[in-house]
């Protein structure tokens, strides 16, 4: 189903404009709620790393959207006449037409997630002393490129990095910068240049057609493959629907079709896309999927399941074709504006305009007197998780690196990103989150900051551990309780 008016809210009588649901709840999770003092305690034995926290202990999670988003009533159907063939699984044929019908796209390769993919991609392409461009990086294309003997260079333009702007498109790739690339490393030394679609470490934020379409002429006329990650495509669809001239009437099948019509190949996380747990690499080139080709059996599984469940394929499939439908893709990107609108109204430091994937806050001016070396993103996190039982993600100075000489690398942003599953939460639940971000923020003095206890030498955000330096946190406690008596 498309919608060629979109409809990103609905007004009340009372004049507030607020996102409308277009899906009923039919199967229900239980939720907990545990004390301020416990969520404490909780906080404590995770090492300040929200990656670490047992998921008992957590209200609202919105550490991500990869792997949470609810799947659809014919989704969970479907998983029921999966096919478990090993070799030549008739779900797969359901899949690879489904990537054929919604993508465009002749060959499919399956891969367990996303990173695979990036493993298996950079493994053919990226040579020592090679470069990637790309519009931003995330951390696990980075890292394969880096093992693999690359270097990335991030071409983003001005507006990408203001945290309050009303630029559409702050994903765009500046094509001065890429020029530059090109010309300073060469053309064989540039392995190929990645677009992401809604560049997930700066705030969702997507880039335009018209851009795609520059830097796709840009690539074919010096003979370079153009990748494209489109884990984050259905966000980047919608925001290109709305926002940009030419677009509104155009059935999203269509806008998709175009925006892979620009590819080499492209990627994608399952676990974002089609609210499956699963990936895969796409191409029209018959001679890009043989390079890459006998790399699934050999990391994966065989060319038919790619790593994957059966029934995880057999849901996937359903899921491709529900990327087509504006209700599902317009979802979290309305209630992620309702609450950014909201928070920008109060004063509270987000990232703007809304993007896709989630709320960002700006930790860097939340808790403007916390050091960047004492990561305020990851204090950032703590505190909302202490003050609201809130699961977020660290996206700044803790998902980054060290150098050569053991110094952190500072992160461009310092952002708390709070992601929104699709159709997961409710706005009753998203107001309460509201109230407590409000409360923080009134209380942010008292929050400090973070330091290594166990620091591991590759994707430290994933598993480090850190401590708060001093007693905020007992201070912040203290307050909550102060404020809120035996409420939760």
């Amino acid at each position: 189903m498309d919608q060629t008016a979109p409809l990103k809210t609905v007004k009340f009588h009372s004049g507030e404009a607020i996102p409308l649901e277009m899906h009923k709840v039919r199967v229900v999770q239980k939720l907990n709620l545990v004390p301020i003092e416990d969520r404490k305690a909780a906080m404590f034995d995770a090492g300040f790393n929200t990656f670490l926290l047992k998921n008992k202990d957590v209200f609202l999670d919105m550490l991500t959207d990869s792997g949470t988003n609810a799947m659809s009533d014919n989704q969970v159907a479907a998983m029921s006449v999966a096919d478990d063939s090993y070799a030549g699984s008739a779900s797969y044929y359901k899949l690879e037409k489904a990537v054929q019908d919604v993508f465009n796209q002749k060959y499919y390769l399956p891969v367990h997630q996303g990173r695979a993919a990036e493993h298996i991609i950079s493994k053919v392409f990226v040579k020592p002393g090679m470069v990637v461009p790309m519009n931003y990086h995330f951390t696990t294309t980075k890292a394969h490129i880096e093992i693999c003997g690359g270097t990335i260079e991030e071409i983003y333009t001005d507006e990408a990095l203001k945290i309050k702007s009303d630029f559409p498109f702050k994903g765009n790739m500046d094509i001065d910068k890429l020029h530059k690339v090109i010309e300073k490393w060469g053309v064989d030394k540039v392995a190929y240049i990645r677009f992401e679609a809604g560049t997930n470490l700066i705030g969702g934020q997507p880039f335009s057609m018209q851009n795609l379409r520059e830097v796709s002429a840009i690539a074919k006329s010096h003979g370079i493959k153009l990748l494209m990650d489109t884990s984050l495509i259905n966000e980047n669809l919608y925001f290109i629907k709305i926002r940009e001239a030419g677009y509104q009437n155009v059935p999203i099948k269509d806008i998709l079709h175009e925006m892979l019509s620009y590819t080499d190949f492209s990627y994608f996380s399952g676990r974002k896309v089609s609210c499956t747990r699963g990936g895969g690499i796409c191409t029209n080139d018959h001679a890009i999927y043989m390079q890459m080709r006998d790399l699934v059996p050999l990391f994966e599984g065989f060319l038919t399941y790619g790593g994957m469940s059966v029934r995880e394929i057999e849901a996937m499939a359903v899921g491709l074709y529900e990327t087509l439908d504006f209700d599902v893709i317009s979802h979290s990107p309305t209630f992620i504006k309702y609450l950014v609108d909201s928070l920008d109204s109060r004063g509270i430091p987000v990232i703007t305009p809304a993007g896709g994937l989630g709320c960002h806050l700006d930790a860097g001016a939340f808790i403007s007197h916390v050091p960047q070396g004492q990561y305020p993103a990851g204090a950032l996190a703590a505190a909302v998780y202490i003050a609201s039982g809130v699961r977020g993600m660290e996206r700044g100075t803790i998902s980054s690196v060290r150098d050569e000489a053991g110094n952190d690398v500072l992160a461009d942003v310092e952002l708390l990103r709070l992601a929104f599953p699709r159709r997961v939460f409710t706005l009753s639940q998203i107001k309460y989150l509201e109230d407590r971000i409000q409360w923080l923020y009134d209380n942010r003095k008292l929050i400090g900051g973070l330091e290594w206890t166990e620091e591991p030498p590759v994707l430290r955000f994933f598993v480090g551990k850190l401590k708060p330096i001093g007693d905020w946190v007992d201070k912040l406690v203290a307050k909550f309780r102060a404020d809120f008596g035996d409420s939760l």
